[in-house]
């Protein structure tokens, strides 16, 4: 439905009964009075802030990469203040068996629970009383870019959230200890009498040995029951592996791995893996983040995704409250994902 027609009702029952309708109804234009009644005006402005909500959903996850490229799940309730997930490593190994055997070997699961809390992430925007007249005045919307703020400062908290966790809160992020993410030591090579193991002191010939060691590492600690399928790089790093090419070739070394590698089909970039995104990473290093892109392995947790209430009216201000609901990452499989520092 168009505009125009559309208002929430609540939002609506809330300026009529409130001094504000009554002020907005009293606005003239040209000596000329905007609206007919208290109850015109009130649907003026429940249409506006329908629009202005609106706008707000329709940038649901901006480009922050937790909310872009990991599962999310909300399979939580949204009333519940805990969540409990279980840590899971595949046990037992079939043998050949004589015929009525009574003593078949036992496969099991083993986990290790895991309890974190949930916890509510709040926000608000709103417009104070000239900048609803101004709306009138100029016969244009009420700023939605307001909205999109407040939506922004929520995603980027939820994104946060994701990477480092919350030790205080006991949410688990992908740098948490808690998180249990196995680390590969990159190789060393001699730059200047020191040691280095960044990608940028490194041939085409070395990174591709780092990037097979990872995914060699991770085989043999699940006995090649995990095979990480997506690889995520710094967003420098990423540029340098697309436009580096392996000497006397035309093809650069992230087409090669693209081209070649048996089992990772998915390479993204990813800011929040420098070195400088500090409110994302504390390692102060340069990371690449292999893992399996599956829920079944794990998910971002939101019990509620963003809600934005029916308006709070305060003298002549309109105010938005917004909320979601976030327990973190819930890892299943930790050794389906592996952190390489230093990269």
């Amino acid at each position: 439905m168009e505009n125009v027609k559309r208002y929430d009702a609540m939002d609506y029952r809330r300026l009529k009964d409130s001094e504000a309708a009554l002020w907005l109804a009293g606005i003239e234009v040209m000596g000329v009075k905007r609206f007919d009644s208290v109850e015109d005006a009130s649907v003026f402005f429940a249409r506006e802030l329908d629009y202005v909500k609106s706008k707000a959903y329709d940038k649901q996850y901006p480009e922050l990469s937790a909310l872009r490229y990991l599962p999310i799940s909300s399979e939580v309730s949204e009333g519940a203040t805990t969540a409990t997930w279980y840590g899971y490593e595949v046990t037992g190994l079939a043998e050949i068996i004589n015929n009525y055997a009574d003593d078949l070997p036992r496969a099991d699961v083993k986990g290790e629970a895991t309890t974190v809390n949930i916890k509510s992430i709040g926000v608000s925007y709103g417009y104070n009383a000239e900048e609803m007249r101004a709306s009138v005045h100029a016969g244009k919307n009420l700023d939605a870019r307001k909205a999109t703020a407040a939506r922004r400062s929520h995603d980027l908290k939820v994104n946060q959230i994701a990477f480092i966790g919350s030790d205080k809160d006991k949410m688990v992020g992908i740098f948490s200890e808690a998180a249990g993410i196995p680390e590969y030591a990159l190789s060393e090579v001699a730059v200047d009498s020191a040691k280095k193991t960044e990608f940028k002191y490194k041939t085409a010939d070395q990174i591709l040995a780092d990037l097979n060691g990872m995914q060699a590492y991770i085989d043999e600690l699940t006995n090649s029951i995990e095979r990480p399928d997506t690889l995520a790089l710094p967003s420098h790093i990423y540029m340098d592996l697309s436009t580096r090419r392996i000497p006397d070739t035309e093809i650069t070394v992230l087409k090669f791995l693209k081209d070649n590698s048996p089992y990772i089909k998915n390479f993204e970039s990813w800011n929040e893996l420098g070195a400088g995104a500090t409110m994302f990473n504390p390692t102060g290093k340069n990371v690449a983040f292999l893992y399996t892109k599956d829920p079944e392995k794990f998910t971002l947790e939101l019990p509620m995704p963003f809600k934005q209430y029916p308006i709070q009216i305060k003298n002549l201000e309109t105010v938005v409250p917004c909320e979601s609901r976030c327990a973190g990452l819930m890892i299943y499989y930790p050794f389906s994902m592996l952190l390489a520092k230093g990269i």
